[in-house]
């Protein structure tokens, strides 16, 4: 499996090239907005700043140097940008302390 480097609002996760981005950010701990993901509803819309995608056809307006997180595959190293900082999901474990 070929690794990438998917780079959000600043934040480097790791990331492939046979999920869509959208899993692939879930999977990090990050949880950008989303409705649908299949391209309908166009809510985890996002800039490309660098790096090329693989990106299903969509209902949804998608505008210049945008793509739908839900529907695009990386195809190299990427670097994506939400308009808002996406949620991140820190997994905490459980340790006990002994006092």
């Amino acid at each position: 499996m070929s690794q990438l480097t998917i780079t959000v609002n600043g934040i480097k996760v790791c990331g492939n090239r046979h999920e869509p981005l959208l899993t692939q950010l879930e999977k990090a701990g990050i949880e950008p907005e989303y409705q649908c993901r299949h391209g309908m509803c166009g809510a985890c819309r996002c800039k490309l700043i660098s790096g090329s995608v693989t990106q299903q056809d969509t209902l949804a307006f998608v505008g210049l140097n945008e793509i739908l997180s839900c529907c695009s595959i990386p195809q190299q190293d990427i670097e994506i940008s939400f308009d808002y900082q996406p949620n991140r999901n820190l997994k905490v474990t459980n340790t006990k302390i002994a006092l």
